[in-house]
């Protein structure tokens, strides 16, 4: 076995404030506004982990590639099925009321995927015009003699370019090369108006990241935020034909009149008051540790800084115990305390950890049972007010060779672990609890009724193991119409289409469940085939 390197987590992020596609006309563009970041935390401004490489830039590793809308060109005389996006905006009815066809020419010109069904053309029509709301730039609809613009166009790219030619580097977006292919298009026809419909591409944007300090005094989980400085970091983005943020547009098979996709730009609460103690959790199944080392793209540090979590619980490490000590070594300040498992029954395989800012008041390992602590799925650490469980609950396997060990086992032995813990302290289990609960929770649930995650027999279990016995999903609780998930598989384009499944949970018992701010998804972190979820609790 190679040594591990020191620990750089691959995260390829693009974080959620990076919004390109702002819109703009041959003659007027609005420039884009950076949204405030949540401050992070002094201690943070050193990576979680020693780095060996110097990191590239976002402009190779973002992985975000939202799409430029093309312009539309229509022809006197010409007949054409677009229906203009500005006529029905505010007109549910007539989206509704619209052909496949025209649907999907119209979806195209816009830029979107045309793929689907119609109810899934109208959903993503109607989540496109709802996005559009909150876009920086805006839609302008003009008609103009093309040689005036051709003229003008003329004019201000002799005005903004430097002697050898280069366009000046203040110049917000670039106008020049769009004008110079509208001024082509024009070449090859004979149209003397057109309505065009323009788009302009971020290239640059910059983000302030507010750094704060904390008042951590013994185990206290308190956080006093003050802030002390800033810093600003500058992030390149590409832009393509592809959607940038799937996750955006309803994805189901069999999806309700009431329900919409979850949206974390426009669904994720806003930061508590700065006099307000709260703890911030997050855990991720990140599908082997190993591999998400090496991916060249969002480091620790950077993902610490945008996220600002107190604790990170991981599952399916699949670590040896052998390679845990090189990690630990790798930890430097902001992040000493760790805290790791992994299987002996099969090497390599599964395996949890707990990385906190926090020193905890005890830590253990397992539920106490001998013939479910071989594979390094458990851990808890207990904090103050609470106990922490990051879990990988087994899966049942490919032809449900592990369904019964799955309900009549682990779950109910899981379930007595915690609510024995629960006798003193609440509790708070997280991690990928290898179940889609309820239908709203996978993108196909009529072809996986025998899959699974997804079996009567496992949902069953979830419910009477955990719902049923006082633990609250928070998630649902939160969102009870929204379609959010958690993992997508690598074939058939999972991500890319949005078809997943929601496996990653917080469940909390009742008591403090009224003290949870917010509970969230990002889906916009890749790197596994899981994405991280989130937790702020109030303390």
């Amino acid at each position: 076995m190679n040594q591990i390197q020191p620990l750089q987590l691959g995260f390829a992020v693009a974080p959620r404030n990076l919004r390109t596609g702002a819109l703009a006309s041959l003659t007027r563009l609005r420039a884009t506004q950076g949204v405030p970041r949540r401050p992070v935390s002094a201690k943070t401004t050193k990576p979680m982990f020693e780095e060996n490489k110097k990191d590239k830039s976002f402009k190779e590793s973002m992985g975000t590639n939202p799409s430029p809308h093309k312009a539309i060109v229509k022809e006197d005389g010409a007949e054409s099925n677009v229906v203009e996006i500005e006529s029905f905006k505010n007109d549910t009815a007539r989206i509704e009321a619209m052909t496949v066809q025209q649907l999907r020419t119209t979806l195209r010109n816009a830029g979107v995927s045309a793929k689907g069904r119609k109810f899934e053309l109208v959903a993503a029509l109607k989540c496109f015009l709802e996005k559009k709301k909150d876009d920086e730039g805006s839609l302008v609809i003009e008609e103009q003699v093309a040689s005036t613009c051709v003229e003008n166009a003329s004019e201000k790219t002799e005005a903004e370019t430097s002697s050898d030619g280069d366009q000046v580097q203040n110049v917000p977006v670039s106008e020049v090369g769009e004008l110079q292919r509208y001024k082509r298009r024009l070449n090859h026809s004979s149209v003397k108006s057109e309505t065009v419909i323009g788009y302009s591409k971020v290239a640059t944007k910059k983000e302030k990241l507010s750094i704060e300090s904390e008042d951590l005094s013994g185990h206290k989980l308190s956080r006093t935020r003050k802030k002390t400085s800033s810093e600003t970091i500058s992030f390149d983005v590409k832009t393509d034909d592809k959607i940038a943020e799937p996750w955006t547009v309803l994805a189901h098979k069999k999806p309700q009149k009431d329900w919409i996709p979850y949206n974390p730009r426009t669904m994720k609460l806003p930061p508590l008051a700065r006099d307000t103690k709260f703890l911030k959790l997050m855990s991720w199944n990140v599908n082997g540790l190993r591999a998400l080392l090496k991916l060249e793209g969002f480091s620790a540090l950077q993902l610490a800084q945008r996220e600002d979590f107190d604790v990170l619980c991981l599952q399916e490490t699949k670590l040896q115990e052998k390679d845990v000590e090189d990690v630990k070594r790798s930890l430097i300040d902001g992040y000493e305390n760790s805290f790791w498992t992994c299987s002996v029954s099969k090497l390599g395989y599964s395996g949890t950890a707990i990385i906190s800012r926090i020193k905890p008041l005890s830590v253990r390992y397992g539920i106490g049972i001998s013939d479910h602590d071989s594979e390094g799925r458990i851990i808890t650490a207990e904090f103050d007010s609470f106990y922490l469980i990051t879990g990988y609950v087994p899966n049942s396997g490919d032809g449900l060779r592990r369904l019964s060990y799955r309900i009549n086992e682990w779950d109910p032995s899981l379930s007595n672990y915690m609510k024995e813990l629960e006798k003193s302290k609440p509790v708070i289990l997280t991690g990928d609890l290898n179940c889609a609960h309820q239908e709203i929770d996978i993108y196909n649930p009529a072809g996986n009724k025998r899959s699974a995650g997804f079996t009567d027999e496992e949902r069953q279990s979830f419910g009477s193991n955990f719902l049923s016995r006082g633990f609250v999903d928070t998630f649902r609780k939160q969102h009870p119409g929204v379609v959010g998930y958690t993992y997508w598989g690598y074939r058939h384009g999972g991500r890319k289409f949005n078809r997943g499944w929601r496996l990653d949970y917080f469940l909390v018992s009742e008591s403090i469940a009224d003290k949870v701010h917010d509970s969230y998804i990002l889906p916009d972190i890749t790197g596994s085939d899981h994405c991280p979820v989130g937790l702020v609790l109030k303390l």
